[in-house]
């Protein structure tokens, strides 16, 4: 019970780690989240590779379930490969939702770390301003490659 209380506590403390960091745009608190996020993925990503290497673990698991889980007998009495294929399906679809939030978490660090520098601009354009744009004739137009005569006079 103390491993479990002190995994909780830690695991609210970096979630609040991260949220503050978002609130406050310190990218450095979102960093202890985010490699969370990668080690998560990483040991979901292990446990689908023993599914596959090892297909029986399923079973076998299946077997320690108390006898009065629901529907235990009919999920035994399926064929193996297809109970197998559901379990991967289920881990595939888990992790393809962890990856997104990966890459959420990565653009909220990209976007506050690098609010500070000249490389992400923020427009603001209101009713009050307008941007004008060149006709588009005059924006894709090819210039000549040799000048007309009356400027090489000049």
């Amino acid at each position: 019970i103390c491993i479990a209380t002190a995994i909780s506590l830690l695991m609210i403390l970096i979630c609040g780690m991260a949220t503050y960091g978002a609130y406050k745009q310190h990218a450095a608190w979102i960093i202890p989240f985010f490699c969370y996020q990668i080690f998560d993925f990483a040991l979901n990503t292990l446990v689908a590779i023993s599914v596959v290497v090892y297909p029986n673990t399923v079973q076998d698991y299946l077997q320690q379930l108390p006898g009065t889980f629901p529907y235990k007998e009919d999920i035994m009495s399926t064929n193996n490969m297809c109970l197998v294929f559901a379990v991967l399906l289920f881990i595939g679809c888990i992790l393809s939702f962890k990856a997104y939030l990966i890459g959420c978490v990565w653009n909220c660090y990209r976007y506050v770390s690098g609010r500070g520098t000249t490389e992400v601009l923020v427009y603001v354009t209101t009713n009050d301003t307008t941007v004008l744009l060149p006709p588009y004739e005059e924006a894709v137009a090819i210039p000549p490659k040799d000048p007309p005569p009356q400027y090489l006079e000049a």
